[in-house]
């Protein structure tokens, strides 16, 4: 006989309803586990056996060499890219090395370039200053020359106005002219 199932069969006394859709299984189940049977243990092994097998062969020729290849392709995309970066690296150095050199070529081209700018500027300056100076020495001899020809014809004239004052100033207190000779010689006396 069948032992009553104590979760399907209501205790004594209680109240049984009949529930739309729910079936009740007044059959009981007898032995283990149905995995853990031993009768159906060594079927269950065969087709572990078969599904490991053929899930071994699946994973071995189709899957992992797709995922080989994938990490294989990776690998190479990988390798090509940082071959790539480490040339780009060594061309933007050596760009770098050739702006800092054509830079610092530039900058010593500009610093001869306005030397000889500021040497050509103060030797015109110095040969313009020099020409300058000379125009001005021959000027000052021209009106040093003038000045002393203009003296010299001033004091001649001083001296025949001083010898016609000294004239007209001796006839009027004497009456008489005096002698040119004589008055020559007193006004040499005076202008030494």
């Amino acid at each position: 006989m069948a032992q009553p199932n104590p979760l399907t069969t209501p205790p004594p006394g209680a109240d049984t309803q009949i529930v739309p859709g729910h079936v009740e299984h007044t059959e009981a189940h007898t032995g283990a586990f149905p995995p853990f049977e031993s009768s159906g243990f060594l079927a269950q092994l065969i087709w572990l056996a078969l599904a490991f097998g053929l899930l071994y062969y699946l994973m071995d020729k189709i899957a992992l060499p797709r995922i080989q290849s994938i990490l294989h392709a990776r690998a190479e995309r990988l390798r090509a890219d940082l071959d790539q970066a480490q040339a780009m690296k060594a061309e933007a150095d050596a760009a770098g090395v050739a702006f800092e050199t054509a830079l610092r070529d530039a900058q010593g081209k500009a610093r001869d370039i306005a030397q000889t700018t500021r040497n050509e500027l103060a030797s015109e300056a110095d040969a313009k200053r020099k020409a300058l100076e000379e125009q001005l020495n021959a000027r000052l001899a021209a009106s040093e020359a003038t000045i002393r020809q203009r003296t010299e014809a001033a004091m001649g004239n001083v001296r025949s106005i001083a010898g016609e004052a000294a004239s007209a100033i001796v006839e009027r207190l004497t009456g008489q002219a005096p002698d040119w000779a004589t008055l020559d010689r007193a006004l040499d006396a005076t202008a030494h």
